[in-house]
């Protein structure tokens, strides 16, 4: 065999050299906001009061899903399903991890809550209420393979920064397969220090400059990492605290919108609706809530800008979502998800439906708009494929790939009914209840208050008509589908109270 000359080897090294760059692994970035309702950015809502141009451009830059949703209507559970591609009924995950001596480790076998108080103390047991809610497990168990796991199993480095909200220490970032946290605790919003500014309070993030901004360190975090990692693999997840309350913006901006309020001059009359048993938010002019919402924007326009800066745009899938719908009938009632109904902790579509956008690079078709249902459980299995990488189905469970549906909006991919289990009292106004879509058709099963809904959200999106007593068919077939899941998952219930006497919130 005759030697290469050097323009052969010269060739040979080209070659080896593209084909390398042609095969090198996708990277991913995952941003959640917190509490970031659908009709909050302006790729879904133009006339949003709040500005979001980095997220505009992230939107016409890749697709945008019109029927996203959280698997739950409150934070933690959402959080738990993304990580573990599993329903939060399955892992037990199915309300907000309270303080560390208020939820369980693990379902006790004799639990009785009309026999043991300290257990009903614990589950969030209330005794002017009629039913007790289900019991559930306040950490992300152990023995889940999550998908930060999977990934680092392949050669990812893997960064955490942000609300962890998953369980006491033991259960954080760290624990769970990421490298790196920066600000992952157990706590549902920043309060510790001078919570949205700095000195934060946070065992896990040291403190900035005085005054420095929450979501713009939480920003700089994960730019330093992209660009330590260029290189490498990489996994950054962003998950902001922002927008939760404490309600407290960068006084600059907070200023900004109370004079674009004092501009739209709203009367309490066009401000305010009702749903029983809460008053709703109509419009869209709370300033502080605005400066939030734009601060986080400006965070998400930065870690972008890090990518571009560091030459891996063009190899990074990015995921920007939210964990459950806008607060429209509580705390602060700082901004409407209309024509969505509701909010957060509320069944109905404002507190579940999110925004959902995706930028994947040579794949997702600019300014792309996806319309197929999908549920956050998803996410595990989407990435693991588009990584190229193994599935794990007997960890993600509950999620279906999205792959073809990222490389055609048109595409068909075969799925079961989607499923929520919120077996809670909501702090913002809900009740307990389970939800099937399947098609266009979404029942909510109530626990206590109403008979079943039914609504065809391709009519009626904003779920103003009860079909129920016209469709009872529909609604037989439906209560059978959903029975039937529960029991697949074995699903908990709330509990009969049988000390409730008197009248409660009506319905």
């Amino acid at each position: 065999m005759k030697p290469l000359t050097i323009l052969q080897l010269a060739l040979a090294m080209t070659v080896t050299a593209a084909t390398a760059q042609e095969i090198r692994p996708l990277n991913v970035v995952f941003i959640l906001a917190d509490d970031l309702g659908f009709m909050d950015i302006s790729p879904n809502n133009p006339k949003t009061f709040y500005e979001t141009p980095n997220l505009q451009r992230l939107a016409e830059s890749g697709m945008r899903f019109t029927q996203g949703y959280a698997a739950c209507p409150v934070c933690s559970p959402t959080r738990s399903s993304i990580l573990t591609g599993q329903y939060p009924a399955r892992t037990r995950n199915t309300d907000y991890f309270h303080a560390p001596n208020e939820y369980l480790d693990e379902i006790p076998a004799n639990y009785a809550p009309a026999e043991n108080a300290e257990q009903r103390k614990k589950l969030g047991g209330h005794e002017k209420r009629p039913i007790w809610p289900a019991p559930y497990i306040g950490n992300l168990a152990a023995e889940h393979t999550t998908l930060a796991e999977a990934l680092k199993g392949h050669g990812y480095a893997t960064f955490f920064a942000g609300k962890w909200h998953l369980g006491r220490e033991g259960s954080w970032p760290e624990d769970h397969g990421f490298d790196i946290n920066k600000g992952g605790i157990d706590r549902g919003g920043p309060y510790g220090g001078k919570k949205y500014f700095s000195p934060y309070g946070n065992p896990k993030l040291e403190d900035g400059p005085e005054g420095e901004h929450l979501p713009e360190r939480l920003a700089s975090e994960t730019a330093k990492f992209i660009a330590d990692h260029k290189d490498s693999p990489f996994l950054a997840y962003l998950s902001f605290y922002s927008v939760h309350t404490p309600l407290i913006g960068r006084e600059d901006l907070v200023k900004k919108y109370q004079e674009r309020a004092k501009e739209l001059g709203a009367t309490d009359d066009a401000i305010w609706g009702y749903d029983a048993p809460r008053k709703v938010r109509q419009i869209q002019e709370h300033a502080i809530y605005a400066a939030m919402v734009e601060a986080m924007d400006l965070a998400v326009g930065k870690v972008l800008k890090a990518l571009d800066d560091n030459g891996v745009a063009e190899r990074t899938l990015v995921v920007f979502f939210s964990d459950n719908g806008g607060l429209s009938t509580s705390e602060g009632w700082p901004t409407s998800n209309l024509p969505c109904r509701a909010g957060k902790g509320w069944l109905y579509e404002g507190g579940i439906r999110e925004p959902l956008l995706v930028k994947w690079p040579g794949v997702t078709k600019p300014g792309s708009v996806c319309s197929a249902p999908m549920i956050s459980t998803d996410f595990y299995p989407t990435l693991l494929e588009a990584c190229g990488l193994p599935a794990q189905p007997k960890q993600h469970l509950d999620g279906v790939s999205l792959v073809p549906l990222l490389k055609d909006p048109s595409a068909t991919i075969e799925r079961q009914p989607l499923f929520w289990h919120y077996a809670h009292w909501g702090n913002q106004g809900g009740i307990p209840g389970s939800v099937i879509r399947d098609g266009n058709w979404k029942l909510i099963d109530f626990y206590w208050g109403k008979q079943p809904e039914l609504f065809d959200l391709a009519t009626d999106p904003g779920e103003q008509n009860n079909l129920a007593a016209d469709q009872p068919e529909q609604v037989k077939a439906l209560l059978a589908k959903l029975n039937a899941w529960r029991q697949s998952v074995n699903a908990l219930a709330p509990t009969k109270n049988p000390d409730f006497e008197g009248e409660f919130e009506k319905w």
